[in-house]
């Protein structure tokens, strides 16, 4: 069970590495910030994938969570100041 985690782990880091290479690429700002949506949830997986490698899944789902909010608060406030001011 340990080598398919294993795999899952190699297959989203190739994930993330290619959505870097596709945000250092991509020129529209709209798409960069959907990529890293894309990064942050994929590194939420990563985290708790390496729960359970490590055998504590609690703490691990912890920090994903933390991880999770701050990840969108950040996408909330760069979308609202890419959005600019209505009047």
């Amino acid at each position: 069970m340990r080598i398919v985690f294993l795999i899952f782990v190699a297959v989203l880091l190739f994930v993330i590495f290619m959505m870097i290479v596709k945000m250092i690429k991509d020129k529209n700002m709209y798409d960069r910030m959907n990529g890293l949506s894309v990064i942050g949830a994929d590194v939420l997986i990563l985290i708790i994938l390496f729960g359970f490698l490590d055998g504590r899944i609690e703490m691990y789902i912890d920090i994903a969570i933390a991880y999770g909010i701050l990840g969108m608060v950040t996408n909330i406030l760069v979308a609202k100041y890419l959005g600019g001011k209505k009047k």
